[in-house]
């Protein structure tokens, strides 16, 4: 470890002797770590063969906020704390679920991290990370884990799809429209005309203009002084997204349940991803509204074909189990079928990936996944969620700090904003 000597150089307050000895890492240890346990046995047991911990005293500073990372680090004993900018802090203790994400795996580390106690440490190169949620197959590819083999609903949804018979949903046709008359460079009353086709979507755009988003001192009372308020391309956005709710439809109870719940928790993470755009300036607004309007689309014709099996052919839980293997796959294909860019389609694919690192900046599917972590803040069991300090996208924002909760700040701070905004898009 001669390599970390010129790192710890000049420290004071860390006490030379600690108590622990470096050792040997198991495959058994690998496979309980997030998310490196998803790797074949056999590169778990190459990893394991080639790498044991790393041992350090008390007090030792192991990282600091804004350096570089060229590893991620797994605490495997001890206690370590990790605070931010703000001086907002949290313990992670050894064997604890927190102890199962890396601390830090992002570009720049968005904490700092000392050693509470004498503390062993594995440390995972960045490009076996990468590598980890880098796409081994086409990205319209199920992906079936072994141990779902014995899901019926699954296996029988598997041959469907390899067949090439799933029926995908069309761009709404008010959506399209919008979109087909923009390419020909038309002004703000041409558009109103065509939004103006549908009613719903009209009142929507003005309900939405007013909102806490686009707050004004003169409310807007017709569709063409939304538009001028929100801009085109910003309202071809909304259109798509206000008019994709339409197909989150089902007769079926049990399956417009799964559908009503997909729905909203995409309208909260779009307003989430909305305002953190906003908020950061590192990204259109807009778009991030959209991206997260879209990330969950592919559960639709999973569902839809759920619906027209026999009752007694699947569980709840059987869907649960399903949709996150196949809502990915099935939401990149309906995004390609709809013309939309690369960095859309690939949302769905990855904005369900904790540890994705597609770019060094800031992107759609960094503030997706942002989003979507933040979502599941307060709710009862989040012991297979990582610290929002620990994922690749934290470290791409740049005006990064903790709420009291170890969310985003700057969402902890727009609540009110989220809310109305929330409500003008769900009413």
């Amino acid at each position: 470890m001669s390599f970390l000597n010129p790192f710890f150089k000049g420290k004071k307050n860390v006490s030379s002797i600690c108590s622990l000895v470096p050792e040997k890492i198991s495959v058994e240890l690998l496979k309980e770590l997030i998310p490196i346990r998803n790797f074949s046995n056999e590169k778990l047991l190459a990893f394991a063969t080639n790498h044991s911990s790393e041992v350090f005293p008390a007090q030792t500073t192991l990282f600091k906020l804004g350096s570089r990372a060229d590893s991620a680090l797994y605490l495997l004993r001890g206690i370590i704390t990790l605070s931010d900018d703000s001086g907002t802090s949290y313990e992670v203790d050894a064997g604890t679920a927190k102890a199962k994400f890396p601390l830090s795996s992002g570009a720049l580390h968005t904490t700092t991290a000392i050693a509470k106690t004498d503390v062993s440490i594995l440390r995972v190169s960045q490009k076996i990370m990468i590598a980890k949620t880098a796409p081994s197959s086409p990205l319209s590819e199920l992906n079936i884990p072994d141990y779902l083999n014995d899901n019926r609903l699954l296996q029988t949804f598997s041959q469907y799809y390899t067949s090439e018979e799933l029926e995908l949903p069309s761009l709404p046709d008010i959506a399209f429209k919008l979109r087909k008359a923009m390419q020909q460079d038309i002004g703000i009353a041409d558009a109103v005309k065509i939004i103006q086709l549908d009613p719903i979507i009209s009142a929507k755009l003005i309900e939405v203009a007013n909102c806490a988003l686009y707050m004004s001192a003169v409310p807007a009372k017709s569709c063409f002084t939304a538009v001028s308020r929100i801009g085109l391309n910003a309202v071809r956005n909304l259109v798509i997204g206000l008019s994709i709710n339409h197909i989150f439809k089902s007769n079926s109870p049990l399956i417009k349940r799964q559908l009503d719940r997909i729905w909203k928790q995409s309208l909260y993470i779009s307003t989430l991803s909305y305002v953190l755009a906003a908020v950061t300036r590192q990204a259109n607004p807009e778009e991030a509204l959209l991206a997260g309007l879209i990330c969950d689309i592919g559960a639709v014709p999973f569902l839809n074909y759920a619906a027209n099996l026999p009752k007694d052919y699947y569980s709840e839980s059987d869907i649960a189990l399903a949709l996150h293997h196949v809502k990915g796959p099935i939401g990149y294909k309906i995004l390609l079928d709809w013309g939309f860019s690369e960095e859309f389609v690939k949302i769905p694919i990855f904005s369900q990936d904790w540890y994705q690192n597609s770019s060094e900046e800031l992107n759609l599917t960094d503030i997706v996944v942002l989003s979507r972590l933040h979502s599941y803040i307060g709710q009862a069991d989040r012991s297979e969620l990582p610290a929002i300090t620990s994922i690749p996208a934290a470290s791409k924002l740049k005006n990064f700090s903790l709420s009291p909760e170890h969310s985003l700040n700057l969402l902890h701070e727009a609540k009110q904003q989220i809310n109305d905004a929330l409500k003008a898009f769900h009413s």
